[in-house]
């Protein structure tokens, strides 16, 4: 009976393939010319897979018979990943050929005289060798997309290292095609540590770019690069990363996305915080005051040198004072409510600082100077 069946090969093949056309929309119209030729040869192989396995007989080993036909099946299901198609449709076709192969299979094995049992036993082998091809079709499938997901993944990583590093515009198109990732309008940049990036990400879309921060913090930090962040974008995201420590960027053109990275993550090694996440866009007085650390702390030490020679708690406590006095535009009541004390203990400190600075208070460029000195803090 195998003969015979060997036989039937080129035929049956034939019919399974014109009827996976017929039954499965998404291969019609594809399996044409040299393409139909190559699939009809495979299911051949497959069929002839099996006719192998059937003839070993039960104490056969279907080890070797099977081992081509499902390394093919998986193959196929690779192949089917790189053509963009999910695995719907192959797996209709498989269970189009089983139909149409067992048709014709036990039409000519009841023929050839087949007991029913024996026919049973041979119904059970066809639909659990098809199942096998499946399994390694799925398994094919699977690996190919994961392959082509780490591929994506580590070019649009270098997509983003080359927008934080400022690249040229060309070499940045060119990466972004290979990563196929859309230009958006604007990117924001996100810093945050690298152990939350997951979470976060999975709300952000798929159009987000990660890079690595490499300026060696301590904890490990990554980057986000968020497109069209902008308007209610920045609340939406904003908002995904309530209760996360990270540091949001300025809005920019997607091909200036470092000037956004590099105000991040200035904030970030500054410690700025009111509350998290932090908006950089909260914090620009404090980001131009503290640009140069070196300098706002000589300049913080020239403002207060006129109290240089007093005890350091009341010396503190007189800056604190002349700090809110400034802020406040001189409302005694307001400073009062801030520093939490009297109004009368303010004027009786604002006393002091007057006799220790003199003119100097009326002095615009000294004012100036004690503003940014003592007006803008951190926290």
């Amino acid at each position: 009976m195998i003969s015979t069946l060997t036989e039937m090969l080129p035929a049956v093949s034939e019919r399974v393939v014109g009827a996976v056309v017929d039954g499965v929309p998404s291969y019609a119209g594809a399996l044409a010319g040299e393409m139909r030729e190559a699939i009809e040869q495979a299911v051949q192989l497959a069929l002839a897979g099996f006719l192998r396995l059937a003839g070993a007989g039960p104490g056969g080993d279907p080890g070797t018979p099977m081992q081509a036909s499902v390394h093919g099946a998986y193959s196929l299901g690779r192949g089917e990943a790189r053509s963009g198609r999910s695995m719907d449709a192959l797996l209709a076709a498989y269970r189009v050929g089983a139909r149409v192969a067992w048709q014709d299979m036990s039409a000519a094995a009841v023929d050839a005289g087949l007991d029913a049992s024996t026919l049973a036993r041979f119904a059970e082998l066809v639909f659990a060798y098809i199942d096998s091809l499946s399994a390694a079709s799925v398994a094919g499938h699977a690996e190919e997309l994961a392959v082509e997901g780490r591929v994506r993944e580590r070019r649009r990583e270098r997509l983003a290292g080359a927008l934080l590093d400022g690249r040229d515009e060309a070499t940045v198109r060119k990466l972004a095609d290979r990563a196929d990732w859309s230009p958006p309008e604007t990117l924001t940049a996100v810093v945050l540590p690298a152990e939350r990036v997951s979470a976060v990400t999975a709300q952000l879309g798929a159009g987000c770019l990660r890079a690595e921060d490499e300026s060696e913090q301590e904890p490990a930090v990554a980057v986000l690069l968020v497109p069209d962040a902008d308007g209610p974008g920045r609340v939406h995201l904003l908002r995904i990363l309530a209760g996360r420590p990270a540091y949001v960027g300025p809005v920019r053109p997607w091909l200036a996305a470092a000037t956004s990275y590099n105000r991040a993550l200035r904030a970030h090694e500054l410690g700025l915080a009111r509350r998290e996440p932090v908006d950089t866009e909260e914090h620009l007085a404090a980001l131009v005051a503290f640009a140069d650390p070196s300098a706002h702390a000589d300049l913080r030490a020239a403002v207060l040198e006129p109290l240089a020679d007093l005890p350091p708690a009341t010396a503190d406590r007189l800056a604190e004072t002349l700090r809110s006095w400034l802020l406040q535009q001189g409302r005694r009541d307001a400073v009062a409510a801030q520093l939490h004390v009297h109004p009368q203990t303010v004027r009786y400190r604002m006393g002091q600082i007057r006799e220790l600075y003199g003119e100097r208070l009326s002095d615009p460029d000294v004012v100036r100077d004690l503003v940014i000195g003592l007006g803008v803090s951190r926290r």
